[in-house]
C-alpha cells in the first residue's frame, strides 16, 4: 500500500508531545506498507480490532487504544489516506466518514 500524508502521523508525536505513541505508529506504517489489502475483511485478518466504517473509513486504535488513527483507504489503487490522528477526546469531536 501507498500511504499519503504520513507526515501528518510523524508531526503528532514529534510536535505534539506524544512520543507514547511513536513506535505503535511506525509498527502500523511498516506493516500497512508491506499490505496488500483488497477488500475490508483483509483489514479485520491481520488489525481486529480496526472498526470498517462507510466511505472507505478504517480506525485503527494505536498505542493499546489511546489514540484513533482514522485512514480513508482506495483498496483499487492501493493507497492509505491518513486523515486523522489523536487521543479519544478528539476522535469524538469530528465526523469519521466525512473527514
Amino acid at each position: 500500500m501507498r500511504i499519503i500524508a504520513v507526515k501528518t502521523i510523524k508531526e503528532f508525536w514529534e510536535k505534539n508531545n506524544h512520543q507514547d505513541a511513536e513506535q505503535s505508529l511506525r509498527a502500523w506504517y511498516h506493516e500497512a506498507k508491506q499490505a496488500k489489502w483488497r477488500l475490508p475483511s483483509d483489514i479485520k485478518k491481520q488489525y481486529k480490532n480496526a472498526s470498517i466504517l462507510r466511505n472507505n473509513r478504517v480506525v485503527f486504535n494505536i498505542n493499546g487504544n489511546k489514540y484513533r488513527l482514522v485512514v480513508a483507504i482506495q483498496y483499487r489503487f492501493q493507497i492509505i489516506f491518513i486523515r486523522f490522528i489523536g487521543a479519544h477526546a478528539d476522535y469524538d469531536k469530528i465526523k469519521v466518514e466525512e473527514i
